[in-house]
């Protein structure tokens, strides 16, 4: 025990400045964590407010490093140039994180006040505010416009568009050339150019082309346009009204197996299309059925064929079966693994989509009369609506790596025009299917993050009542808990 008083006083001082080097050194701890490991965690409902899946995989795929200029400015007496200001600033921040994990290829972010800074937007090329300009390397510079940002109904922000918009831009400076899509056409397909709500695919194109895909139209019965669809490229083939020759039947199954070419099948039931033998060799069998299904949870209120994503886990479906999301279909056939397909331990067939228990695939289409299930000739539910089938390439340890060829067949090609698009999770379903095809395996869905408003209502009486609270009531609590500690240490 001390002493004397002035060697515990000694002794308290010493426990007090060691007290204090103790806090300082937490605080000054936490704050090295902090600044060079950080963690943060989205806990809003669906992750709202991070970066989607497909954006954090095509900023680890990049080849060469971004800078987004941004002259928003929030020191402005225009409300939506500020808050597009505060709402760019925080999602920058979420790329500059995610684009730590591939060092080769970083965004940077530059803001720009082209009013106090003439000097930089000078040498940036910028001649007026509220700009955001997105460059990589000696590529032309991709601008964005404030319109790109928002959804806007009704005269009123309803969606933050801005990751779309971003994830597009950054993908459009960043790769050496777009990726193309080819649909074929002269045996009445949908075009990607019409914009027929029944037949046409322009909102489809809309959605690729955001996505940084070409698209281009080939005729397979013209040698030159065979010329010039390359290895590898994905070919949409999308609810012909007629058959394929056996000679166009014969280049997609090179394409498919010789080249590593991929193929996007869209079938619609009573059609013929005379791709038979090319599905027979990929395990795929399109029945010549019209599936019909009289329950409520298999037909919508206009009369669309409700399917749901199958449990095979396949990434095409992944989206849709994580979120429980049906998609909404037109007249369909069923489109399954074949039962009879060769035992190719290289080859890989997943269903896609599946009917209620209330469908089935019904021969008789033809005929005329009310609808009947017939057990001992129509296909029993649950039906198959869609297929996957991939050749795997050899499990061997091979010094070079093998591509293969990757074919999805869906039962029907209505699904994806322009009436239908939109609906449950058909844009998903397609975007996920392309996405697939062309190997890149994560989700491209990226949907605006909603814009939600909060308003504190308060009288004059609570509003007063509060006040009083902040002068008084917080300072006295913090008065009555300093004062219990000095009591019990004074004990």
């Amino acid at each position: 025990m001390p002493s004397s008083f002035a060697t515990a006083r000694r002794l308290r001082t010493a426990h007090l400045l060691l007290q204090a080097l103790l806090l300082l050194a937490l605080v000054v701890g936490l704050n090295y964590l902090a600044t060079q490991h950080a963690w943060r965690f989205d806990l809003s409902r669906h992750s709202r407010h991070s970066l989607s899946p497909e954006t954090r995989s095509y900023l680890r795929e990049l080849s060469a490093p971004v800078k987004i200029v941004v002259t928003l400015s929030e020191d402005t007496d225009d409300d939506t140039i500020a808050q597009a200001s505060r709402d760019v600033r925080a999602l920058l921040r979420d790329y500059i994180e995610a684009s730590a994990a591939n060092p080769r290829a970083p965004i940077t972010v530059e803001f720009v006040d082209v009013y106090q800074n003439r000097a930089a937007a000078q040498r940036l090329g910028i001649d007026k505010p509220n700009t955001i300009l997105v460059s990589s390397g000696s590529k032309t510079p991709r601008s964005i416009g404030l319109e790109e940002l928002y959804d806007v109904k009704n005269r009123e922000k309803t969606g933050f568009k801005g990751e779309q918009a971003f994830t597009a831009a950054i993908l459009d400076v960043s790769r050496a050339s777009k990726q193309s899509i080819y649909f074929l056409t002269s045996h009445g397909e949908m075009d990607p150019n019409d914009t027929d709500p029944a037949r046409g695919l322009s909102l489809l194109r809309d959605e690729l082309a955001l996505r940084n895909f070409d698209l281009s139209v080939v005729d397979l019965s013209n040698p030159d346009d065979r010329a010039r669809v390359p290895a590898a490229a994905l070919l949409v083939i999308a609810a012909p009204q007629g058959r394929y020759s056996p000679d166009e039947q014969e280049f997609l199954r090179r394409h498919l197996s010789s080249s590593a070419g991929r193929v996007l099948a869209l079938l619609n039931p009573v059609n013929p299309h005379g791709l038979d033998e090319l599905l027979f060799d990929w395990g795929v069998l399109a029945d010549d059925v019209v599936i019909l299904d009289q329950s409520a949870e298999g037909r919508s209120d206009t009369g669309d064929l409700i399917l749901y994503p199958a449990t095979s886990g396949h990434p095409a479906i992944d989206f849709l079966a994580s979120n429980k999301i049906a998609v909404r279909f037109g007249p369909s056939r069923s489109v399954r693994p074949d039962p009879g397909r060769s035992l190719d331990p290289g080859l890989n067939t997943l269903p896609l989509l599946v009917t209620s228990r209330g469908a089935w695939g019904e021969r008789s289409y033809r005929q005329r009369g009310p609808a009947a299930f017939d057990p001992a000739v129509d296909l029993a539910p649950p039906l198959a609506v869609g297929t996957a089938a991939e050749r795997v390439a050899p499990k061997d340890k091979l010094p070079f790596s093998v591509r293969s060829g990757r074919l999805i067949v869906y039962g029907g090609g209505e699904w994806i025009a322009n009436a239908r698009l939109a609906a449950g999770g058909n844009l998903s379903l397609a975007l996920a299917s392309i996405n697939w095809l062309v190997d890149r395996d994560t989700l491209l869905q990226l949907p605006p993050r909603p814009i939600e408003k909060f308003q504190l209502s308060l009288s004059s009486v609570q509003l007063g009542h509060l006040r009083l609270s902040l002068l008084f009531a917080l300072p006295a609590l913090t008065a009555t808990l300093g004062l219990l500690v000095y009591w019990s240490r004074r004990r």
